[in-house]
């Protein structure tokens, strides 16, 4: 290791001593010369004398420079400078190598760092992360099998508890609430968290402290807050800000300390900027809820997370986790009769991956992530294809230079390792470009699938940097082999001898392999896409049952203040009076619940069914009389709810269209008799049936839901004011809020965001998908459409002599055309094939991300078969014509 050392050392300063031998030498030279003419040598003799003493200098040198020489470093270097003269000869070359190989890299790495921020990094401060994780819960429901890792205060306990495979457990529970007093609130992400959740980081308060396990406690916390970073500097100037009062939510908390800087918690959205006791948050609620959220199992709202002890395996740990939750099953089941046994729900805890797009059951926007991870590597693999198949171009080329290489002793070793140091450099240029590309694309990126307050910086990510380094390094190998390996050792002699006509064409089946690989990997992507663009024209075209476009919702904020049901109800008469006179709007009225924000459900009976719920989920909503002209929604038969439907009136009801198929298949559901929350209350009649509408779920499958009288069922319940405009709903929300603010009695405050906004979350996955298949589509067609044209026109032009001939021989132009496109088209046509076939095969795994559309296709299919035959015929028909310019004189006198 010293001598390795050494000879590195040396190796740096190997100029200056070669500088100090030859001086040395030439030294040595002098003195032996003085010696001979002093032993009487005649002086045009000295010089011979002298070097005769001192021998072979060249050797000399030569053992004198292994001292300081590594051979491997010295071929490096000399392959890098061969290498970098190569690109100054062909600066076209080098340019489309970069270039091609940046879009690939850059792509891979955008998407990288995308998914490995989502999925794989560890949080910031996380200690031992290998062992931390989140736990999900799943059991089966009305045949259903649900996953959540949302649950109850009470279950956490039970967990906590009687569990023994963990060392550390910690709840915790992410919301937006109002921070802040007065004029100067605004609503923000919040934390609640117990005192142990700080256990899990290496995280030292930038000020202060963090909140002790005794202000944690049961039935209800301390008042105490520790503020983010970014909110303590950007709010309080990072000023000393210990024992300062903040108002979180209802609740006025002391400042105790500030997370360290880089500090988020678990969050994968909106990080917190201030966190306070858990018990503290649900304590605080002044409803049932929070009065007895630690002793029943009633409310299922906050998450859990837990280190596994230092030798516990995860299957123990499961198999620990699944029997403490079968105990805590059968405890909330001795407490809510309405549970299923415990062999009927089959119910299991999974201590799966912190980060929820990595756990046991990813969101649609989790799958459509991977699989677009998925197309970035074929467009890698495209580009990689497409430069293989220029090297190859390119070796064929300087097959003269390679075998008088040859000729003259290099080895095929060392020609390899020229070739992948060509290619490496390459790519480690097009790897700069891919990072820049990749930085400038990853903003993009970040908006689609990370939150805004997310920062993308790839120059200071090593992650994302390695993985970029990667990806280049594996083209640089895969572009640098097939040359060399395609290379047959045949007659130097011949070869050397070689005249005009060896530059015929010869075919080579790696380089129509790489180009069918082009076609076949553009047809998989381009069906991707298609089938994407299909999946989100049929969401838009999709109707919901309403208009959420011309929609704002108008809620109120209590921040847990007192408010008695009377005054609750005055207030929300007051807003719907106020909303009505806004100008702009057409139509308000009084909701208890919103379509894709929350839904409601009761007992319900029917006479002549055992069970209504074994039906399926029926959902309701209570609103006032206008709802209907509000939201747009149809009445297909009988009458809306009016004004005439009052407290103490005959209780009325209007059910959707499929709510009254499957009560009273075979009879007209208007005048039956319903009885809502209990079989003993009066008959609730219905009197229309309204069109389907989605509640929840794009995706739900049955849509029973029935609506009520806002004054016959528990007015206080209105929480929220529906406003259609006359205009665009977006620009119209401030204005709202400005209107209704002004009737918020003391802290509460009015939030209005426009109804689509809550849509366009239910349509983003499918958003994301048509946008990335689309953009990487799109590349990777235009990368194989310059393959194809590149390896045309270079088979033209080594095909000169032959073209010449036919041209000779009576060919006419348009025969050369035919020729040369029809073979770029079957390389076309066969890749077409391969990739229908390929994606056929996939489309299994892709019906699920797709919405209302077919994985099989045709018009998509037959859509981008034409598009890939019209794409293969231009990219032929350039080189074709110049075909038709060969020169028949020259062909015949070239020897």
């Amino acid at each position: 290791m010293r001598e390795l050392l050494a000879r590195l050392r040396d190796w740096f300063r190997r100029d200056r001593l070669d500088r100090e031998l030859r001086d040395e030498l030439a030294f040595h030279q002098r003195q032996l010369e003085r010696d001979a003419v002093a032993a009487g040598v005649a002086p045009a003799g000295t010089e011979s004398a002298a070097r005769r003493q001192l021998g072979n200098l060249t050797q000399v040198r030569e053992e004198a420079r292994d001292r300081w020489s590594i051979p491997w470093l010295d071929h490096l270097q000399q392959d890098v400078r061969y290498a970098l003269r190569g690109l100054r000869r062909s600066p076209g070359f080098a340019l489309g190598v970069i270039i091609t190989l940046g879009l690939g890299i850059g792509a891979n790495a955008a998407m990288f760092g995308i998914i490995d921020q989502l999925m794989f990094r560890p949080h910031a401060f996380l200690r031992d992360p290998g062992k931390v994780h989140r736990v999900y819960l799943r059991y089966t429901f009305q045949d259903r099998t649900i996953t959540t890792s949302n649950f109850e205060y009470k279950r956490y306990l039970d967990l906590s508890q009687w569990t023994n495979s963990f060392s550390d457990h910690a709840a915790f529970f992410l919301e937006t609430a109002a921070v802040g007093s007065g004029a100067a609130s605004r609503e923000r992400s919040v934390g609640a968290v117990s005192a142990s959740f700080f256990d899990f980081f290496d995280a030292r308060p930038a000020a202060g402290r963090f909140f002790l396990p005794t202000e944690d406690a049961t039935p209800r916390g301390a008042d105490v807050a520790v503020l983010s970073y970014p909110f303590w500097q950007s709010e309080y100037g990072g000023q000393d800000v210990i024992g300062q009062p903040i108002q979180v939510g209802g609740v006025r908390c002391t400042i105790i300390g500030v997370a360290p800087k880089g500090f988020a918690g678990v969050s994968e959205d909106d990080p917190p900027v201030v966190y306070f006791p858990i018990t503290t948050f649900a304590g605080s609620r002044p409803d049932e809820d929070g009065r007895e959220y630690f002793l029943n199992y009633n409310w299922g709202w906050m998450e859990m997370m837990v280190r596994r002890k230092p030798g516990t395996s995860l299957p123990a740990a499961t198999t620990d986790l699944t029997n403490a939750f079968a105990r805590s099953w059968n405890a909330a089941r001795a407490t809510q009769s309405g549970m299923a046994p415990a062999d009927v729900a089959h119910p299991v805890a999974i201590p799966g991956a912190l980060k929820t797009a990595a756990g046991p059951d990813p969101s649609l926007d989790a799958r459509t992530l991977l699989w677009v991870t998925g197309v970035a590597v074929a467009v890698l693999l495209i580009a990689c294809a497409n430069i293989t198949n220029l090297f190859l171009a390119r070796a064929l080329r300087r097959r003269k230079e390679v075998a008088l290489r040859t000729a003259l002793g290099v080895s095929r070793g060392r020609l390899l390792a020229q070739s992948l140091t060509e290619s490496t450099v390459l790519a480690l240029l097009g790897c700069g470009v891919g990072v820049v590309i990749a930085q400038w694309g990853g903003v993009a990126l970040r908006r689609l699938f990370l939150a805004e307050s997310a920062t993308f910086l790839l120059f200071r990510d090593a992650r994302t940097l390695g993985a970029a380094l990667a990806a280049a390094l594996a083209a640089g190998i895969l572009t640098g082999l097939a040359p060399v390996l395609q290379a047959r050792p045949g007659d130097l002699a011949t070869t050397l001898k070689s005249g005009a006509r060896d530059g015929t064409h010869r075919r080579s089946r790696t380089r129509e392999a790489l180009l069918v690989l082009q076609a076949t990997l553009s047809v998989v992507l381009l069906v991707g896409a298609g089938l994407f663009i299909r999946s989100l024209s049929n969401v838009r075209d999709f109707r919901l049952g309403f208009d959420p476009e011309p929609v704002l919702i108008a809620t109120r904020n209590f921040r847990d203040m007192e408010v008695s049901d009377s005054d609750r109800v005055r207030l929300a008469r007051r807003m719907l009076s106020e909303a009505q006179r806004i100008p702009g709007v057409e139509h308000a009225a009084l909701v208890s619940s919103v379509p894709f924000w929350s839904s409601s459900t009761t007992g319900l009976f029917v006479t002549g069914i055992d069970s209504v719920q074994r039906l399926g989920q029926f959902t309701f909503q209570t609103a006032s009389p206008d709802f209907f002209k509000v939201l747009g929604t149809r009445i297909l038969r009988g009458r809306p709810f009016s004004e005439t439907d009052i407290a103490g009136g005959p209780r009325v009801a209007v059910v959707s269209e499929g709510m009254a198929r499957v009560l009273w298949p075979k009879q007209d559901a208007i005048g039956a008799c319903i009885r809502v929350r209990a079989d003993t209350m009066p008959c609730t009649t219905v009197i229309g049936i309204a069109e389907d509408a989605v509640q929840t779920d794009l995706l739900a499958q049955t849509k029973f839901h029935y609506y009520l009288p806002l004054e016959q069922y528990r007015p206080e319940r209105a929480f929220a004011v529906m406003l259609r405009m006359r205009g665009d709903a977006g620009p119209a929300a401030d204005g709202v809020r400005r209107a209704l603010q002004p009737l918020m009695p003391g802290e509460a405050y009015v939030t209005v965001r426009p109804m689509g906004d809550l849509i366009g979350e239910q349509r983003r996955s499918w958003r994301l998908g048509a946008a990335m298949f689309i953009a990487f589509g799109g590349l990777a067609l235009v990368v194989a459409a310059v393959g194809l044209y590149a390896v045309m026109g270079y088979d033209v032009t080594q095909r000169s002599h032959e073209l010449g001939v036919r041209i000779a021989l009576g060919a006419q132009p348009r025969d050369l055309i035919q020729f040369v496109v029809g073979q770029g088209l079957r390389f076309t046509l066969v890749g077409i094939a391969l990739g229908s076939a390929l994606a056929l095969f996939g489309s299994r795994w892709i019906e699920p991300l797709l919405f209302q559309q077919s994985a099989t296709d045709p018009i998509v299919f037959g859509g981008v078969a034409l598009l890939l035959v019209a794409v293969g015929f231009l990219a032929s028909s350039i080189p074709a014509r110049r075909a038709t310019e060969a020169d028949p004189n020259r062909a015949l006198r070239t020897d």
